[in-house]
């Protein structure tokens, strides 16, 4: 949430590039409905491109896997409110979001984060997501009755996508049955930030009072679900501090309910559009976790992650000086010809498939594993319980104004 609405702000900053400018290209209309021929044309001809607002954007494989392991480039949230205010940006969203969320993993550089990481992977273990397999699937089917129940079309995103990974959140926190209507309630009004600051932040503080409650209680009474996992990691040494650990819950709960929700809706359109492909996975469903990885490379959610230079460097034979952004574009690699034989094909048994859509290095997503789940089962299961799926008559597709988020307004479905 934060990088999204700061880069959006940064665009609006932004808006006296040049027409020639190569970055400038990336947030037209036409990008915005199929960026990817637009990456290639960079990656031909700038691939550490200086826009004309001195942002640097970055789009070969190799060059951003680099960067996502190197300390020299900052996620650091004070160098990266001092970037944005050189630029001249609206930083108001920003940095009111990021007072409220404190010092967390995902605007912190080492030793920090490699602190409050090591502290989170204890609780969030593969083991803990995989064990949420069987539930995941009772909340799709349940999702899946009620469209098909609703009538003769859906549209996937509000229908599946949307509610999915929310219900499985409230899941893994244990979240009782009566509240989760209020907590979606919030989240829905996380994600306006940018279109009302006020609102968002008092849906914020009713959260953390919220989150608060149910961390006294879990101290006191203990139970099988996240939050009692990490409040059990504050031990004497290396703890978590109180606040640490409601900053690292919010993040957690908030971090993967977007890139979830697009990489179903992504995924499945991608399916849709390549019958052969949806085909064979039809045909050999033990395909689906190799298939989960291609959606993911193929169509990437997280087009794009910001960082600051915190001591120069030099990549690709240009010279990136301190406090300058970097734009590390995702999208770009993932269909780096160098990196991927024949990287516009959707090929579900694609060997190799070492794509970046998570991230790489220090910053890897922590919740990937568990957005990769929940895909698994949502994409599987609409494939095999709805032979005939396709694309409703006259369906019209817009994606949402944020050229560093690969995200679907709508996806209508008939069945």
């Amino acid at each position: 949430m934060t990088s999204t609405e700061t880069l959006d702000g940064a665009r609006d900053a932004a808006g006296t590039a040049r027409p020639d400018d190569l970055a400038a290209a990336l947030f037209t209309p036409e990008a915005r409905r199929d960026p990817y021929p637009f990456y290639a044309r960079m990656r031909r001809e700038d691939p550490v491109h200086r826009s004309a607002q001195g942002i640097w954007y970055l789009t070969r494989y190799a060059d951003v896997e680099a960067a996502l392991s190197d300390l020299r480039l900052s996620n650091d949230r004070d160098r990266m409110t001092r970037a944005y205010s050189a630029l001249g940006g609206d930083l108001k969203a920003l940095s009111r979001l990021t007072e409220r969320l404190g010092r967390v993993m995902t605007n912190t550089d080492p030793p920090d984060h490699a602190r409050l990481r090591k502290l989170a992977n204890r609780a969030f273990t593969a083991r803990r997501v995989e064990a949420l397999r069987d539930g995941v699937q009772r909340i799709v089917d349940r999702l899946i009755d009620e469209a098909v129940a609703a009538g003769p079309t859906m549209d996937l995103i509000e229908a599946v996508a949307s509610p999915l990974p929310m219900s499985v959140v409230c899941e893994l926190f244990g979240i009782p049955d009566e509240d989760r209507p209020q907590v979606k309630s919030w989240f829905r009004r996380f994600g306006r930030l940018s279109e009302d600051i006020d609102k968002s932040e008092a849906a914020i503080d009713q959260y953390e009072e919220y989150l608060s409650g149910l961390i006294r209680q879990r101290r006191r009474e203990p139970g099988d679900d996240l939050i009692s996992a990490l409040v059990a990691t504050q031990t004497q040494d290396d703890r978590l501090t109180d606040s640490e650990l409601l900053s690292t819950c919010f993040v957690l709960i908030t971090a993967g309910d977007e890139t979830t929700t697009h990489l179903i809706g992504n995924g499945v359109l991608a399916l849709l559009r390549h019958p052969d492909q949806l085909a064979r996975l039809r045909a050999d469903p033990g395909l689906i976790r190799g298939a989960v990885e291609e959606l993911a490379r193929y169509d990437t959610v997280t087009q794009a992650i910001v960082r600051v230079v915190a001591e120069d460097l030099e990549i690709g034979g240009r010279t990136l000086r301190e406090g300058e952004l970097v734009y590390l574009f995702l999208g770009a690699t993932n269909r780096d010809p160098e990196r991927f034989e024949d990287p516009d094909r959707l090929a579900l048994s694609r060997p190799g498939n070492r794509h970046l859509s998570f991230g790489h290095g220090p910053h890897f997503c922590l919740g990937g594993p568990l957005a990769k789940l929940q895909a698994e089962v949502a994409v599987g299961t609409l494939v095999r319980r709805l032979p005939e799926l396709r694309l409703a008559d006259g369906a019209a597709l817009d994606w949402r104004d944020n050229p560093l988020q690969r995200r679907l307004t709508a996806l209508p479905l008939a069945y």
